[in-house]
């Protein structure tokens, strides 16, 4: 489901930057990359000092909750009473519906009643039936729109229902026809056939919409239903157009019911920052996913790849990690993580991390492209289609090097599948091909997918990446030139590309598990030479 990340969260964790107006994406399978238009080194050394380094505890309540705590939030969820740490209708519907086999009685029965279509009507205890008689669907072949003709519930006109379908149904045929996705499990007859049902009710204005597990299918596949608001109200929804808010939550919510396709049950952060992924396929002009750009590794390096927040929304920010792999490998790299996730017959049974890495076999594994992913968003142009409209990323520290001041050394402890960055500026003095800076970093044990990514940042505004090749130990150097009339900067990502957890520990990061590796120690060392 689709999250609204405050304004205070964004300037917290972007440290006062200010986002670029939009720009219009490329229209095809793997877009062109715009040139980078550099770093500025004066503006990046006035940023904050290194923020403190979170614990993994709370980075948002990363234990599991019971089914009781996850009827508790669900009823408030759809009530419109949300907790700021509450997590998204749709995720905690799927949760509920996973763990309602534990409850019992009363819990039991209000578990189910959530989880009851619209259709269910006044009998539903926490009142999200509709109150009136349905009306006839509008239906086509695969699809059903399901509305009531008055009351709160009704769209706002007659021909409302029809741009649903229509809607609906053009988001099927992008992501199930034209990019090869598998359709969403039939639900036999439920809602009157075994089409796939879409609802619309209004939903006050925190939801824009979600999906709801329904039936299990074979292995970890499930039919489900689409539940969205009647009518975008801007009341309700100021942000957007109705039509723009439709479209955008269409496909979000429509790519959940394809997950529960492959596995219903796949880590959390790959469910929405996927679905989020998605929505620059269907909607790229209306740009609603730039709303989590200040939550994601861009501009908050320091917390994990899969890290889900109920309070911050990290999940849907790092929707830009599978838009740097697809501008890379094409959008179906996508689609094959997928294949590699899902758990029918054929396919990969692989948890999101191992579905990662196995479809980057061959492209230098996940290791290797997080390293250079990390490294690139310093300057967003570089890996981003759209990335000539967003703000630089995260520098942790930085420091002017000359001929009096020739050595500079940085420290910091990452978390697993995050990153620090540091800069050094050549200075005064450092005029002339001959001078150059000395790298020395120190690593964890390689075992730990420890990574080290220079950039050297031209003044003309290219780009010079180097892997820095660390033993055995997590230890290595490297050499760059440090000439100050073509050398702008000298960035340096120290990366945490750890992928080792204890599984099936109850949390909601990757497999369930428990990190192996966070808070690890790196340091850098520039030092000026010549020669």
């Amino acid at each position: 489901m689709r999250r609204i990340v405050t304004t205070a969260v964004a300037i917290a964790l972007v440290g006062g930057t200010a986002l670029a107006a939009p720009s219009v994406a490329a229209d095809n399978d793997r877009p062109a990359l715009r040139e980078s238009r550099g770093l500025d080194p004066e503006a990046l050394l006035e940023r904050s000092a290194e923020p403190a380094l979170p614990a993994l505890p709370s980075l948002e309540e990363q234990v599991d909750p019971t089914a009781s705590e996850t009827l508790a939030t669900a009823r408030r969820v759809l009530a419109g009473d949300a907790r700021p740490t509450d997590p998204s209708a749709t995720l905690v519907l799927r949760d509920l519906w996973m763990k309602k086999s534990e409850l019992r009685g009363t819990e039991r029965r209000r578990a189910d009643a959530l989880l009851a279509r619209p259709t269910d009507g006044v009998s539903d205890p926490q009142g999200f039936g509709y109150t009136v008689a349905e009306a006839p669907p509008v239906c086509n072949t695969r699809l059903c729109v399901h509305y009531v003709p008055t009351g709160t519930d009704a769209p706002p006109s007659p021909d409302w229902p029809a741009q649903n379908l229509a809607t609906m149904d053009s988001v099927w045929s992008t992501i199930v026809d034209q990019m090869g996705y598998r359709a969403p499990v039939r639900d036999g007859a439920r809602g009157g056939s075994s089409l796939f049902d879409v609802y619309l009710k209004d939903l006050g204005g925190d939801l824009y919409g979600f999906c709801a597990g329904e039936r299990r299918a074979k292995k970890r596949t499930a039919s489900g239903y689409c539940v969205l608001d009647n009518d975008f109200a801007a009341s309700q929804f100021p942000n957007g157009t109705p039509l723009d808010n439709l479209v955008v939550t269409a496909g979000h919510e429509f790519f959940h019911a394809v997950q529960y396709a492959y596995d219903y049950a796949e880590d959390p952060w790959m469910l929405e920052s996927t679905a989020t992924w998605m929505e620059e396929r269907i909607a790229s002009h209306v740009n609603d996913n730039r709303q989590y750009l200040p939550v994601s590794q861009i501009y908050a390096p320091q917390i994990p790849l899969d890290a889900f927040s109920q309070t911050n929304g990290f999940q849907y920010g790092n929707w830009v990690f599978w838009e740097y792999l697809s501008s890379r490998y094409g959008t179906r790299i996508v689609n094959k993580a997928w294949k590699q996730a899902g758990t029918l017959k054929g396919d990969g049974n692989k948890y999101s991390l191992q579905a990662i890495d196995r479809v980057l076999r061959g492209k230098g594994g996940l290791r290797k492209n997080y390293a250079t992913y990390a490294a690139g968003n310093l300057t967003p142009a570089a890996n981003f289609p759209e990335g000539a409209g967003y703000a630089g990323g995260r520098i942790f520290a930085g420091k002017a090097l000359s001929k009096r001041k020739r050595s500079k050394r940085f420290a910091t402890r990452i978390h697993h599948l995050a990153s620090a960055s540091y800069l050094y500026v050549p200075g005064t003095g450092l005029d002339g091909r001959r001078w150059k800076l000395a790298l020395r970093v120190s690593g964890p044990a390689k075992r730990t997918s420890p990574s080290a990514v220079v950039v050297v940042h031209r003044v003309d505004g290219r780009r010079q990446v180097k892997l820095v090749r660390l033993g055995r130990g997590g230890d290595g150097g490297t050499k760059v030139s440090f000439d100050n009339r073509s050398v702008g900067a000298v960035s340096v990502t120290l990366v945490n590309g750890s992928t080792r957890y204890r599984c099936d520990r109850d949390t909601v990061l990757a497999c369930g598990g428990k990190p192996l590796d966070d808070r690890l120690r790196f340091a850098v060392k520039g030092r000026v030479t010549k020669g």
